[in-house]
């Protein structure tokens, strides 16, 4: 099992006041290569993730107030690593963590980023390390991600993951779906804002059996951290390149984290988790399916007060009567602005909306994204005791 490694950060929050959280939504064509997958344009996807980036270095409305920037599993080329984190050190503003998926390297190419960025890396290097001298993997692809968070005091702090759940790879016997497996997930803790945060890749998510997997562990972990320091798991950010989003495995993963069945579990109660897929025009070689991604979504406790609408661009529910309250986006290509939930459980009393949509928008022709505008059909109210 992976394991989990405790990361204290320096970041600055505005204390009470509730963090934006923005997914870029964005499409990616990937096809079959020596290391795994590779991406079919790799200098038009940078353009593409530049024009995001450089929307939000200037910030224009209330975009800098930006907290966290998420884009999806394997969508940057790797050859743009290095660019991806000079605009990030060089024009993002202080306390932003920005989350995304990079094109499949080889277990040794990742190891040497390992070791570059060892100061923030070195147990996960040690766990790689141990894997290399057990066997023949260095040329093994791996189905990674970055998270990179630009302190409160301006300073880049850069951690990478390897996905632990490697897609076909524990059904299939195929070399180009045999991919590394992850021996760890960061737990960031920031301080002096305390907001405990985490972020994983796609099936990671998921159960391999009830008795022990990733999302068990996580659990167990926060459940012990809230009896120690009386803290939970604020937020759990989830990055995915998946066709099959609302598949009941999630639903199932999704109801037995937020309910309680068995246990109480104190640790993840009010957890945020935001699901971050890819748009509907995503490719892959070798996939027969078409026009099945996007729907990113937020979800978060049941005891939260949230409307029950239906706009043109997302719609709320309670993902087919699991204990919890979603918003749920459309499939296209768009950039997702959204706040999570400055409370833990909304007083009954207040007739303030806990998650709110501050912006949607869409990519023109050259490049430029605008905001869009939504239908605003009120379809109901959904009330807690209706649960």
């Amino acid at each position: 099992m992976p394991e989990i490694i405790d990361r204290k950060i320096n970041l600055e929050f505005p204390l009470g006041h509730h963090l934006h959280c923005m997914v870029a939504q964005i499409p990616i064509h990937l096809k079959r290569a020596d290391v795994g997958f590779c991406l079919v344009n790799p200098e038009e996807q940078w353009l593409l993730i530049r024009s995001v980036l450089d929307l939000v270095a200037v910030g224009e409305g209330n975009l800098k107030k930006l907290h966290f920037l998420l884009f999806p599993e394997s969508s940057l080329p790797a050859s743009r690593f290095d660019d991806m984190l000079a605009i990030i050190e060089q024009h993002f503003r202080p306390n932003t963590i920005t989350v995304f998926g990079v094109e499949h390297i080889r277990l040794s190419q990742y190891r040497d980023l390992l070791v570059r960025f060892r100061s923030d890396n070195a147990e996960a290097l040690e766990l790689v390390d141990h894997d290399i001298d057990s066997g023949d993997v260095l040329n093994m692809p791996v189905n990674w991600c970055c998270v990179a968070i630009k302190e409160a005091n301006g300073s880049l702090r850069v951690f990478l993951e390897a996905k632990s759940h490697p897609y076909h790879g524990e059904e299939y016997i195929d070399t180009f779906h045999d991919l590394y497996r992850g021996r760890h997930f960061y737990l960031f803790r920031c301080r002096p804002s305390c907001f405990n945060f985490m972020a994983i890749i796609c099936l990671d998510y998921l159960y391999r059996d009830l008795y022990s997997s990733n999302i068990r562990q996580i659990i167990e972990y926060t459940n012990q951290l809230f009896f120690a320091t009386r803290q939970g798991l604020d937020a759990l950010f989830v990055i995915q390149c998946n066709p099959k989003p609302e598949h009941r495995a999630y639903r199932d993963v999704i109801s037995g984290f937020y309910g309680e069945y068995l246990e109480d579990m104190p640790g993840v109660r009010e957890t945020v988790t935001v699901f971050g897929n890819v748009s509907e025009e995503t490719t892959i070689e070798g996939s027969p399916v078409e026009n099945a991604y996007g729907s990113s979504y937020v979800v978060i406790n049941q005891k939260h007060r949230l409307a029950q609408v239906c706009f043109s661009e997302f719609n709320t529910d309670d993902f087919d009567g699991a204990p919890v309250c979603r918003l749920r986006f459309g499939s296209g290509t768009r950039l997702l602005y959204f706040n999570l939930p400055p409370q833990h459980e909304n007083d009954p009393r207040t007739s303030r909306v806990p998650l709110k949509v501050h912006a949607i928008m869409a990519v023109d022709n050259s490049g430029v994204w605008h905001k869009i505008a939504v239908d605003e059909q009120v379809t109901g109210w959904q009330d807690d005791k209706s649960k």
